[in-house]
């Protein structure tokens, strides 16, 4: 999602286990650091709001490694939020997407260009080190020319160099990382828009990161961006696997998981933090307000209430969260240029939404502290949603009209299934065992499970002979081979 603007959070607390991260919330806005009053109004509308902090964009280019554009925006900005007692946030991006896969040295000058920041603003603790990396607005190339993904081993290495640049300067800096898009296409031969889903993204980031062998962590918080499928799309709607809005996060807690676990990089079961960097609902403009934009829209665009009701759930489903640390809807004020974006709290002309006053009340009256029981996530060790129905009754090989069951699962996977022969108890190990080898395998079938929703599995119809047997299928995820799931049904005897 392209990002023009600063990064505000309204400080929160989160009620739930003892020691959970408290929940920052606010929005994703720049117009602070480029008002004419060095941001006091800015600052004066998130005070209002109930907003602590400020995150502000800063721009690296690889053609001026150490120029810090913006520099006087960026400090008269910096010292009024520090003024104000709002807590900054520098988000860095790249000037043109192929800065950091030009060159050799280009790395080098990146964390460099870090440790700057953090030395000419060191009462600074929060970078987001890089921004949509899974896109190829930010990060070119995405694929090789065989079609090879080669963007998540890029992405991590200028990760893993920023990351050590900001704590040389200062251990206590917090480490924002990858900041994904919610999706991808993972098409390297599309006609447009080259990119990778953020799942595959992260499987091929802990893939490099492994392959590294390196022996520290690369981030404190895992930044997300799950915006909507389409702005008419409600939040329980959620996108597509590989992708993931704010109704998957599970998907992206357990791909991070399965990236990182048994390294030096904490997943969330270990003390990272989920970070909600960007978000956000575009509306459309009534007419008492029109006169303050230009140009046409150009995208779809739901109702203020709409927006101020969902604005409402992802606040309170992200405040009983107990790892999510940061909700930052995308903008406080709206950009004047309808090709732009409107999803702000405050439309142009200043006047204020009705998701305004949704997140100032909500904030006002509890501090944005859970208001129900806080969730709970454990990582999958098997197929995530994986479940099997058998058949029931078939007890004649020789009048059975079809050999088939059905299959669920919630991530893409691989499957093979069988009509297995048993002689004693059948267990997970021999039964996986007989898949493997075929031995006593009368029917078989391979193949890959739809996502979501049942896949039916049918075997040859050709003769079976008597004998004791169970239906059986083993799963294998897709972006985890290590995690599988077998199920089989109750012994039965064909005559």
């Amino acid at each position: 999602m392209r990002r023009l603007l600063v990064l505000a959070c309204l400080a929160c607390a989160l009620t739930g286990a003892p020691g959970a991260a408290a929940l920052t919330v606010g929005v994703s806005d720049d117009a602070g650091k480029y008002s004419r009053d060095g941001g006091a109004s800015f600052f004066s509308s998130l005070h209002d709001l109930g907003g602590s902090e400020n995150a502000i964009v800063v721009w690296f280019d690889a053609e001026h490694p150490t120029t810090i554009a913006e520099q006087p925006l960026l400090d008269a900005s910096i010292a009024r939020a520090q003024l104000e007692g709002v807590r900054v946030v520098l988000d860095i991006y790249v000037r043109h997407a192929h800065d950091l896969s030009g060159n050799p040295a280009a790395v080098g000058q990146y964390a460099a260009f870090l440790q700057q920041l953090a030395r000419r603003y060191p009462g600074v603790h929060d970078y987001i080190v890089g921004n949509e990396p899974n896109q190829p607005r930010f990060w070119q190339p995405q694929f090789d020319g065989r079609g090879n993904p080669v963007s998540p081993a890029a992405y991590v290495r200028s990760l893993a160099a920023g990351y050590d640049a900001l704590k040389a300067v200062d251990p206590g800096i917090r480490v924002l990382g990858f900041a994904l898009s919610e999706r991808g296409n993972d098409n390297w031969k599309a006609p447009n828009n080259v990119s990778m889903s953020p799942l595959r993204f992260l499987a091929r980031a802990g893939q490099a990161y492994r392959a590294s062998a390196r022996a520290k962590p690369l981030m404190d918080a895992f930044a997300y961006h799950p915006y909507p499928r389409n702005p008419l799309d409600p939040i329980a709607r959620g996108l597509g696997w590989p992708n993931a809005g704010v109704k998957d996060l599970d998907r992206v807690k357990q791909a991070v998981w399965d990236a990182f676990h048994g390294t030096a990089q904490p997943t969330f079961e270990s003390g990272l933090e989920l970070a909600i960097t960007e978000i956000g609902w575009q509306v459309s403009i009534p007419r008492s307000s029109i006169a303050a934009y230009t140009g046409q829209e150009n995208k779809t665009t739901t109702e203020e209430k709409t927006q101020a009701a969902i604005y409402g759930e992802v606040l309170r489903q992200l405040s009983c969260d107990p790892v999510a640390s940061d909700l930052l809807f995308f903008h406080l004020v709206d950009e004047t240029q309808l090709a732009g974006w409107q999803s702000g709290l405050i439309r142009a002309d200043g006047t204020k939404r009705a998701s305004y006053f949704t997140v100032q009340k909500a904030l006002s009256a509890g501090g944005g502290r859970c208001p129900g029981t806080p969730t709970s996530w454990r990582h999958a060790t098997g197929v995530v949603g994986f479940s099997a129905r058998f058949p029931q009754g078939v007890t004649n090989a020789k009048t059975a009209a079809s050999w088939s069951l059905t299959v669920n699962a919630d991530e893409g996977a691989s499957f093979v299934a069988g009509l297995v022969r048993v002689d004693g108890t059948p267990t997970v190990e021999t039964v996986t065992a007989s898949l493997a080898s075929r031995a006593k395998v009368a029917l078989r079938a391979a193949g890959r499970l739809k996502i979501g929703t049942q896949t039916a599995i049918a075997f040859p119809l050709r003769p079976v002979p008597p004998g004791r047997y169970v239906y059986a299928v083993r799963a294998v995820g897709e972006l985890a081979p290590e995690r599988a799931s077998v199920a089989f049904s109750a012994p039965f005897t064909l005559r």
